[in-house]
């Protein structure tokens, strides 16, 4: 196991195993997150350091969930796991580094949509990578632009799914019950509180795709409540007036993935092997599966990675305090509002933004970006009449209902790349 070689002299560099620790990226109400290097190889790395007295049973089974996932599978479309290092009461998640921010940054950096022929790159690239989920029965359950991080910020980027803290493992014809994902790219089904299963994933990449070339998400509505109902009512997916240029494969592909049966929704297979991703379909890509170790109930993966690390492109998985929620259906609604998965990692440029369109949680404490990249604080919210649509949120907490409503304003969220 690698070892943290602690911290000498307060405030200046440190070392977590192999690796030297830089500047501080950012600060949540679990976690702190480093950018850090190879001390061998320069690779460099964002290390998410966790205090594990601060998380409850439950968080806890998250972040675990998480690091088998990604010790399980080596691929150029999932964020990479370097190690994970445990010393003193706390775990250290050292995960790639990406240049590029994430996909919501991308599209609102190029005024909120993409050209048809990018949008196609990087859905061969998703595709990809849920492929390997596919293959070893994993359900994402919060796929989002936000989630999709990019190793530069062009549009040759190659695209990287992360955010892993609400995966979990589904057998095949196996249904989940639990409540989590972002409602704008949230199925229908989950939203209703039934059961689902992987096809739920396929709704959120409709979702996504259908953001891509539009500029806007395809449901929206005044809260969740009526956005699932503008789900229910609608009888036909409706493209605004900019999209008439768009291919029939794109506007067949966006409609049978974004229909509110899951039994009438593509299947992976015809996902796969849609006209839509047909051309310039990337070559196989390789997928590992790496051996796994246990410490102290946490798995361990080799901490002697050189051949990983030289090959690995700048990637950071920043999704830090993420307010979605992810909990047994079973219990009272009020009480999975309550529920969070603190593991993972999100840039904002403004720094007091919360990452969009997440499931309703209570307030987290204050989240602070230092010196780096903007980090998202979900404790910036405010009461009045919201909107809830692709913009950005401001959240009011009613104390006796547990509920949250959103505001819109035109644009995603921007993000700044950290400044090397």
């Amino acid at each position: 196991m690698a070892q943290s070689s602690g911290r000498g002299g307060g405030t200046g560099r440190f070392a977590v195993g192999e690796y030297l620790v830089g500047k501080q990226i950012g600060t949540g109400s679990y976690s702190t997150v480093w950018l850090a290097r190879h001390r061998v190889h320069g690779t460099e790395v964002a290390i998410k350091e966790i205090v594990t007295a601060r998380l409850n049973s439950k968080l806890k089974e998250s972040l675990m969930s998480e690091i088998v996932i990604l010790q399980k599978i080596n691929h150029p479309n999932i964020i990479h796991l370097h190690d994970m290092i445990q010393d003193s009461g706390k775990v250290y998640i050292v995960l790639e580094y990406c240049r590029g921010g994430d996909l919501s940054m991308y599209i609102q950096q190029r005024n909120g949509r993409i050209p048809e022929a990018t949008a196609k790159h990087f859905m061969q690239q998703l595709a990809s990578g849920l492929k390997v989920l596919r293959e070893n029965n994993l359900i994402h359950r919060d796929l989002k632009p936000q989630n999709l991080l990019l190793s530069v910020n062009n549009d040759n980027a190659v695209l990287k799914i992360a955010d892993f803290g609400f995966a979990r493992s589904l057998q095949p014809r196996g249904l989940a019950e639990t409540l989590c994902g972002s409602p704008l790219y949230m199925a229908p089904e989950i939203m209703q509180l039934q059961k689902y299963d992987a096809k739920a994933d396929l709704w959120s990449v409709g979702a996504i795709l259908f953001q891509l070339v539009t500029g806007r998400t395809p449901f929206i509505g005044n809260n969740q409540i009526q956005l699932l109902q503008n789900i229910v009512k609608s009888s036909e997916l409706q493209f605004p007036s900019n999209a008439k240029n768009l291919s029939d494969e794109c506007i067949d592909l966006c409609k049978k993935l974004l229909r509110r049966n899951p039994v009438e929704r593509l299947t992976f297979e015809e996902f796969f092997n849609h006209q839509f991703l047909a051309k310039r379909k990337p070559d196989e890509l390789s997928r590992i599966w790496k051996p796994q170790r246990k410490i102290d109930g946490f798995p361990l993966s080799g901490s002697s990675r050189a051949n990983a690390d030289e090959s690995q492109e700048d990637c950071l998985p920043f999704k830090l305090d993420d307010d979605s929620c992810g909990t047994d259906v079973n219990q009272s609604y009020s009480g999975r509002l309550q529920q969070k998965s603190p593991f993972n990692y999100s840039t904002d440029s403004k720094g007091y933004r919360r990452d969009a369109f997440n499931v309703p949680c209570l307030p987290d404490p204050t989240f602070n970006a230092i010196d780096g990249p903007c980090i998202q604080d979900s404790t910036a919210r405010s009461a009045g009449s919201h909107y809830l649509s692709e913009g950005n949120l401001k959240e009011s907490h009613n104390s006796t209902e547990h509920r949250q409503t959103v505001t819109n304003k035109e644009g995603a969220h921007s993000c700044n790349n950290i400044n090397q």
